[in-house]
C-alpha cells in the first residue's frame, strides 16, 4: 500500500505539489492522471525518496522508502527509462542491479525474457530505441519481484503488443494482490488498465475515486435517434429532466432517457425508428471535463 499524507513540495516561489493526500490500495490498479505540470512526476519522485518534501509524508506498505533495507525486493520503480549506463549491455545493466541486492543471475534472465528483450540482452543499452528502453526500464522495475509497483509512462514508446503486455501484467500482478500505480496520458489505454484513478491539477488531487463512478459523475450518458419522423418523437419524450437536441435533419440526441424507454415511446405511437444507439461517456471526456481549468500548458483551438 502507498500513502500520501498532506504531501507538499516547494521548488523556490513554485508550489510542485500542494496538500495532497491518498491511498494507492493493494490488489487494484491505480491509475495516476493528470495535465502535464500536475506534478504526478514529482510526487511519485516524492514517494520513492528522490525529493524531499517541503511538508507532509509518504510510505510505502507503512515505511519510508529510504529506510527499506531491500527496495528492489520491495518496490519496483520505473520513472526515468533513460537512466542506464548508456555503455553497459542490457544484461550487464540488470546484473548490476542485481548485485546490490543479492538478486540471482537466474532472475535477471528471467526478467529480460518477461520484458521480451532477450534479442538485444547483449547489446548497448545506449543503442536501444525508444520502446526498447522502455522494456528494459520494466524488466529493471520488475528485477526484485516486488509487491509494489510504481510506473510512470510504461507504456511510451511501446508497440500494441507491448502496450497489451504492460496491460495484462498490471492486471495480472493485482490479481496477486500487489499495489500499482501506474501514470499515464493515454486514456483509451488507462479506460482499459485501471480499476481506480487519481487525477491531479497544478499541484493538487482533483478526483480520487473507481474508475467508473468518475466516469459516470463527470459525463451524460446520450442517445442517438434518426427517425423521418424526429419532431414527434422530440415533442413526445420532452420533459422536465430530458434535453432534446436536434443535430440535424431527422437526427435528435436525447439525455435524461434510457434507449429502452425511447423505443417504447416510439413503438406506442407507430414512430418508425432508423437508428437508436445509447453512447456513455469516455474516461477522456471525464477527465477533460475534470482538468478543463487546471491545464497549465494549453494548446491553441484547431479552427
Amino acid at each position: 500500500m502507498i500513502t500520501a499524507e498532506g504531501l507538499t513540495k516547494r521548488f523556490g516561489d513554485k508550489t510542485a505539489v500542494e496538500d495532497v493526500s491518498f491511498t494507492v490500495r493493494p490488489g487494484t490498479v491505480t491509475g495516476f492522471l493528470g495535465p502535464n505540470g500536475a506534478g504526478k512526476s514529482t510526487t511519485m519522485r516524492l514517494i520513492v525518496g528522490l525529493d524531499k518534501p517541503t511538508a507532509g509524508r509518504t510510505s510505502v506498505n507503512g515505511h519510508d522508502y529510504r529506510r527499506l533495507r531491500a527496495p528492489l525486493t520491495e518496490v519496483g520503480v520505473l520513472l526515468d527509462a533513460k537512466a542506464v549506463h548508456t555503455g553497459r549491455t542490457a544484461r550487464n545493466h540488470l546484473r548490476a542491479m542485481a548485485a546490490t541486492h543479492g538478486i540471482p543471475a537466474s532472475r535477471v534472465d528471467e526478467v529480460i525474457d518477461l520484458a521480451g528483450i532477450s534479442s538485444v540482452a547483449r547489446k548497448r543499452a545506449g543503442k536501444f530505441s525508444l520502446g526498447m528502453g522502455q522494456r528494459l526500464g520494466i524488466a529493471s522495475a520488475l528485477l526484485g519481484d516486488p509487491h509494489t509497483l510504481i510506473l510512470d509512462e510504461p507504456v511510451n514508446g511501446l508497440d500494441p503488443e507491448g502496450v497489451r503486455w504492460v496491460r495484462q501484467f498490471v492486471h495480472h500482478a493485482a490479481s496477486e494482490g500487489r499495489t500499482v500505480l501506474l501514470s499515464s496520458h493515454l486514456m483509451s489505454e488507462m479506460a482499459q488498465t485501471a480499476d481506480h484513478v487519481i487525477v491531479m491539477g497544478r499541484g493538487r488531487v482533483l478526483a480520487d475515486a473507481p474508475l467508473n463512478d468518475l466516469v459516470n459523475a463527470w459525463t451524460r450518458s446520450t442517445v442517438r435517434v434518426l427517425s423521418p419522423h424526429a419532431a414527434d418523437l422530440a415533442a413526445a419524450v420532452s420533459g422536465a429532466d430530458v434535453e432534446v437536441t436536434s443535430t440535424a435533419p431527422g437526427a435528435l440526441e436525447i439525455v435524461g432517457l434510457p434507449a429502452a424507454r425511447i423505443g417504447d415511446i416510439a413503438a406506442d405511437l407507430r414512430i418508425p425508428l432508423h437508428e437508436l444507439t445509447p453512447t456513455n461517456g469516455s474516461l477522456e471526456d471525464a477527465y477533460l471535463a475534470l482538468t478543463g481549468d487546471s491545464v497549465e500548458y494549453r494548446t491553441k483551438e484547431m479552427s
